[in-house]
């Protein structure tokens, strides 16, 4: 074997050990965390950059909306720390939703790495804490003035010691500060681990820097995206996806160009950004139109900035997709999960037959109250206080031969959370959890299944519910190629039956319970083309 193709497996070992480093890293965070959304859902992401803030690989475990943000979330700390002021043991922190992942419920923690006192690389990662203060998790909010308490980019260690100053004013400011303090310390450690880890693997293969190494992955990633564009027909295609909006209805109208090997989506003529807290942050709405089109056209490269950057984004600053500071951001992930099939929408058009049909979209992030301060002391005062989440999941599209799946987050890939979890932190009780049945669109392969969700107090009180991020009760998921739409979802009392009604905070009486049923996916082909087969299954499951 000849010494180049030696060093071409020697090279193709390290990036593999790089992305097994950065999944150890995750792995630390998810295992560490104090907050179910992390360590049961694994709403996080994890990621190595070089000395440039360039990112060169990210793990498995994680969401696009994180990952994809963070590709360009560091070098923004590097405006206000330049990486030659920068000490071993120190690590930098900010929640800025416009330079971080959107929103000021995720903190980004870095870390920079040093081999013998050199500077050679960055780890960053952030996960969703469950309190910043504020308004909570709602969209009620019209600034994000009030949706929290925003942490410029700011020292969290230096030199190894905890800015506890810092941290007291976090804290401060969150209604679940010993759940907060915890996943700020697991940030802090997964870092610590993937940098542990990276000079374990530096010293194995005897490297003195990482640069080499990042610029072949880069060169490589980018290389193999942009072949992967050319195979696209060229061409310009559009397509329009209503939005159930909050104090209006939203509508975004995407293009998508192909020309010259390069790709470009524009969101020109969308909505304006809502008064409140739906729009999603240029940064974010990047972030998963970049993962269609990848999804899409190049599944087969690594995620990193080198193949993600082969993609470019336009958009109207003050629109939904690209809302102006201080608009209100708290629930962006409603409007920016959406964008995924905005994109599949076009790619549809360019690639017949190749594209799943439209998903329920943005998850339902239960986010469950005890009534305190919302009713009448008399009506709370036995009542357990209590502050939770629970992830309510719809169907995916149905796909190129096969059926959407059930209950799964697209496009965030988010899990559930096992309601034993949830049932063990307060006193709610989940009465009822189960498909949805017959909620998938019909098609030659039929859309995934919604679920219904029914949940109550076990002590006789009230308790909170934000509808925040509850869509697709008045626009369905389309079917394509012939599929229908699937099942809108709905949000209700079950007592009365009676509708929430918006996006707000509703409270749930003593005697009453909230039902909760997500949408289902789009199918994809003509139903009258089902095979036998497939429906004699979905009547054994009673699926239908």
């Amino acid at each position: 074997m000849s010494q180049k193709a030696l060093e071409a497996i020697r090279t193709q070992v390290m990036w593999n050990r790089l992305v097994a480093v950065v999944e150890e890293q995750a792995q630390s965070l998810l295992r560490t965390a104090f907050g179910t959304i992390t360590r049961e859902a694994g709403d996080l992401s994890a990621g190595v950059y070089d000395i440039n803030g360039r990112m060169i690989a990210q793990a498995m475990t994680g969401t696009p909306g994180h990952v994809n943000t963070m590709a360009t979330a560091v070098e923004h700390f590097f405006q206000h720390y330049p990486p030659h002021s920068m000490k071993p043991g120190d690590v930098y922190i900010t929640n800025d939703p416009w330079l971080g992942t959107g929103h000021l419920f995720d903190y980004v923690m870095l870390t920079p790495v040093f081999l013998k006192k050199k500077l050679v690389a960055f780890f960053a990662s952030t996960c969703h804490v469950i309190d910043v203060g504020g308004v909570g998790m709602t969209a009620k909010a019209n600034s994000s003035y009030e949706e929290g308490t925003l942490i410029p980019h700011l020292p969290i260690r230096k030199q190894g010691v905890l800015n506890e100053e810092l941290i007291s004013v976090i804290l401060a400011n969150s209604r679940s500060p010993v759940e907060v303090r915890g996943d700020l310390l697991s940030l802090i450690s997964g870092n610590d681990t993937g940098a542990r880890r990276l000079i374990e693997m530096m010293e194995e293969f005897k490297l003195s820097s990482l640069q080499p190494l990042a610029e072949h992955i880069l060169k490589t990633s980018g290389d193999a995206a942009r072949a992967a564009i050319r195979e696209l027909p060229e061409g310009e295609w559009r397509y329009e996806m209503p939005l159930d909006g909050y104090e209006s209805p939203l509508l975004i109208k995407c293009k998508l160009t192909s020309k010259n090997g390069e790709i470009t989506i524009d969101y020109s003529g969308s909505s304006p950004a809502s008064l409140f807290g739906i729009n999603s942050p240029r940064t974010y709405s990047l972030a998963y139109s970049v993962f269609a089109l990848k999804a899409v056209i190049a599944p087969h490269v690594p995620n990193n900035i080198g193949s993600l950057s082969v993609f470019d984004m336009v958009t109207e600053p003050g629109s939904c997709v690209d809302p102006i500071r201080p608009s209100p951001v708290t629930a962006r992930h409603v409007l920016g999960q959406q964008l995924a099939d905005c994109v599949f929408g076009c790619l549809a058009q360019a690639l017949p037959a190749k594209v799943q049909a439209e998903s329920a979209g943005a998850i339902w992030i239960l986010s469950l109250y005890s009534a305190h301060g919302r009713v009448p002391a008399n009506e709370t005062r036995n009542a357990t206080p209590f502050a939770v989440i629970s992830i309510g999941l719809g169907g995916i599209g149905g796909r190129p031969g096969q059926d959407g799946l059930s209950t799964m987050a697209f496009p965030s890939g988010v899990g559930g959370i096992p309601v034993e979890i949830t049932e063990g932190q307060c006193p709610l009780w989940f009465r009822e959890k189960q498909f949805l049945k017959g909620s998938g669109g019909e098609g030659e392969f039929r859309g995934g299944l919604g679920q219904r969700i029914e949940i109550l107090n076990r002590e006789p009180a009230p308790f909170v519910i934000s509808a925040a991020t509850f869509d697709r009760i008045h626009n369905a998921a389309q079917g394509r190629d012939g599929g229908k739409s699937g099942r809108k979802g709905e949000a209700r009392h079950g007592a009365s039956r009676k509708p929430l009604g918006d996006k707000g905070v509703h409270i749930i009486a003593k005697s009453d319970s909230l039902v909760v049923e997500l949408p289902g996916g789009g199918g994809f082909g003509d139903p009258d083309k089902r095979s036998a087969a497939l429906i004699e299954g979905d009547q054994r499951a009673e699926l239908t």
